[in-house]
């Protein structure tokens, strides 16, 4: 091509020079859009008051037995469980208070489900500052409530909920953008997708061992679909439970939206099921006990309210014969003990079970024997008073490595599956198996940090979840009696497997593909759950998904939209129904002849080869 003018050099390669230019003009567009989408999609600063209980030179009465029931009232009351310190009393919910709560979320979802991807994205961002600007103040006061430690709280609370909001700004859309789906052969001429919509006002019965991450991750899913939610907090963590759903409240107003599109109330498990039986709710996101979900999917059912029910389990850890005497010292018993002790192992993942082949089991005893009799268990909370001290220059009384548990109902129902294990032949090689009374905190919720070895999978203790600081071995003879020690109970929420990556790949895959579980870890402990993968379990562990691009599809109307493809519009082509089946044109018609015809078409939609499709047409003509 030759570019000519009596003004212009005819020796410079101006077709490269405008293609250049195009390219600059380009690529300018494109970063100006850019960074406007950033600046439209900036996070906003808003605050959040910090409970009075939080703060330095806050000290709270000791209950001499604390509960969350008051004698004579219908108040909850609230404490730590560590301390047994007196927190406040929350007004429970009624169900009036619920029907007002479901009115004002849908009044509001209405206007939230027109809204872009963009501007939900800019909530989320706006939620994830705070919590980053915030973290020690979000992790005293569950600390506070749920008697866990500042670290376990660090993790368990902080992290997972930063990666799923960082999860859902940078991947959401892509999995909520309609799909489309392949056509067949007799209707090319169709457009086939799937969308996904926002269901209305969802609802999420979450349990006390993660108050923040359980409250906030399915605020962050739901927010995101374009639906409201309401979120009922556990009575046994009553005192986070506004704290921590203001914070996504606040960050809707300070963002131009409702703040009534996040409804948070706490109630008696009797006014419970008012809510899981409301027809205004569109979904029901169940996290708790086997016992107390038959109840809410019976009550969830009275309206046909569809329900993603995660249950715990009994999770194993199998441990295979090729983990060298390094890595099993260094690498895995450090994660073993994360694994069992985090949260005092009221972890719905927590490991509860360890299933160790024959060389692996006798090198395990001493490592974990010696680190389990050093834990120390304590309270994360305030120094004494420090008048003028940020919260987050606080630091704990004690050095401690384990906290409290939520409540001491557990505590005999433990110590009997533990003498009951002892008496059928069971090892105790660290702890008291019983209830510790902690010398500093002695109104506080301890249970001693306990091991046992020579569990057998006949023994109750191996199939019950313990939901406590508890580890457990069991001896296997090889790779698949592993296997099958790991299946042995009705629960299949998590898994991990450990093993020589380069020198066992083999058994490693057989144990990810054979074990009886929703997810999995190789050489790790819940790292799915630190990657945006999808989360749940089967059988007695529950079913359905939160978490990922199944999570979100989960809580959203799935719409199949089929309609003619542009050229077909073009074109003129589309459905007509032929004249053999027409209700009136065909009346007349044999019902023989409409047969036949409809026997050729599917010769020609679904026959193998082209003989045999050539044949239905022919058959098709024939009976026209």
């Amino acid at each position: 091509m030759e570019l000519s003018s009596p003004f212009l050099p005819k020796d410079l390669p101006w077709l490269e020079i405008a293609i250049a230019i195009v390219g600059v003009l380009l690529t300018y567009l494109v970063a100006k859009s850019t960074i406007f989408r950033a600046n439209d999609e900036a996070s906003v600063n808003f605050s959040v008051p910090l409970p009075e209980q939080c703060k330095a030179g806050w000290s709270g009465r000791i209950l001499e037995d604390p509960s969350i029931k008051i004698p004579r009232s219908s108040a909850i009351q609230c404490y730590n469980p560590a301390t047994g310190q007196l927190l406040g009393q929350v007004n429970p919910a009624t169900p009036d208070g619920i029907d007002r709560a479901v009115a004002r979320a849908a009044d509001a979802q209405r206007e939230w489900a027109t809204t872009t991807f963009g501007q939900r994205r800019k909530v989320l961002r706006t939620i994830l500052k705070f919590i980053l600007d915030n973290q020690e103040d979000i992790a005293t006061v569950a600390c506070l409530d749920s008697g866990k430690t500042k670290v376990d709280a660090m993790l368990g609370e902080i992290l997972v909920t930063v990666e799923k909001l960082k999860w859902t700004i940078q991947h959401g859309e892509k999995a909520l953008r309609p799909e489309r789906r392949p056509a067949n052969f007799l209707m090319m001429y169709k457009h086939n997708e799937v969308r996904w919509e926002p269901l209305g006002v969802l609802a999420a019965c979450v349990s006390w061992n993660y108050p923040f991450h359980n409250a906030l991750s399915p605020i962050i899913s739901t927010l995101f679909t374009g639906s409201a939610i309401l979120v009922k907090s556990s009575e046994q963590t009553a005192f986070s439970a506004n704290y921590f759903t203001s914070i996504a409240r606040n960050a809707l107003s300070a963002c131009g939206h409702s703040r009534n599109l996040v409804q948070s109330l706490v109630c008696w498990p009797q006014t419970a099921n008012h809510l899981t039986s409301h027809p205004g709710i569109s979904h029901i996101t169940f996290i708790g006990s086997r016992p107390v979900a038959h109840i809410v999917c019976a009550s969830a059912a009275k309206a046909l309210i569809p329900v993603c029910v995660e249950l715990g389990g009994k999770d194993p850890a199998i441990i295979l014969d090729s983990v060298s005497d390094s890595d099993l010292e260094h690498k895995v018993v450090p994660i073993l003990m994360k694994g069992i002790f985090t949260s005092s192992g009221q972890n719905c993942i927590g490991i509860e079970r360890i299933i160790a082949c024959p060389r692996s089991y006798d090198r395990l005893i001493p490592l974990l024997e010696n680190q389990i009799r050093s834990l120390r268990q304590g309270a994360s909370i305030p120094p004494p008073p420090q008048p003028q001290e940020p919260i987050h220059n606080n630091k704990s009384n004690e050095n401690i490595d384990i906290g409290a548990m939520i409540s001491p109902t557990s505590f005999p129902t433990l110590t009997s599956l533990i003498q009951s294990a002892l008496s059928q032949g069971a090892t105790l090689h660290a702890g008291t198996g019983k209830q510790h009374i902690h010398p500093s905190h002695p109104h506080g919720h301890y249970f001693s940090p306990t091991f046992l070895s020579a569990i057998t999978p006949s023994m109750p203790i191996a199939t019950t979840e313990l939901f406590a600081p508890i580890a457990l071995l069991l001896r296997a003879t090889s790779p698949s009696n592993a296997i099958e020690i790991a299946n042995s109970t009705p629960y299949a929420l998590g898994a991990s497997v450990f093993g020589d990556a380069s020198s066992d790949r083999k058994n490693i895959d057989m144990c990810v593909k054979e074990v009886k579980a929703g997810m999995v870890s190789v050489n790790d402990f819940g790292a799915y759950y630190a990657v945006g993968l999808p989360f749940g379990g089967r059988g007695g562990s529950g079913y359905g998904r939160f978490g990922g691009r199944e999570g979100l599809r989960g809580i959203c109307n799935l719409k199949s939209v089929c309609r003619d493809r542009g050229w077909a519009e073009w074109m003129g082509v589309g459905t007509k129904i032929p004249g053999v089946l027409d209700y009136v044109g065909g009346r007349e018609v044999p019902q023989g002849r409409k047969v036949a015809f409809l026997r050729g078409m599917m010769e020609l939609g679904y026959g193998e080869g082209v003989g045999r499709r050539l044949r239905g047409l022919w058959q098709m003509g024939r009976s026209a």
